[in-house]
């Protein structure tokens, strides 16, 4: 009995001494969803430059997808990322 008090002071004393802001995000995590999403557009690009018939060319098989998927891994990053 003496063990679960200990452990519900601490609980209290670990979130007392937390400091919870009004936002999800900060500025950095918005600064980094941008360039995602910007890497995004730039693969989506690239994929439209492929001048091989139906886009089965380097840029829009290999090197568009390539850096839309990278795009989406940073967006990932971006809105895992904390403090």
């Amino acid at each position: 009995m003496k063990n679960t008090n200990a452990k519900a002071s601490e609980v209290t004393e670990t979130t007392g001494a937390e400091t919870k802001s009004a936002l999800p995000f900060t500025r950095k995590n918005y600064v980094l969803m941008l360039a995602g999403i910007a890497l995004i557009l730039v693969g989506f690009f690239i994929m439209t430059q492929d001048k091989e018939e139906f886009g089965f060319g380097f840029l829009g098989i290999t090197l568009g997808p390539a850096i839309v998927f990278i795009g989406f891994i940073f967006e990932f990053y971006a809105i895992f990322k904390k403090k």
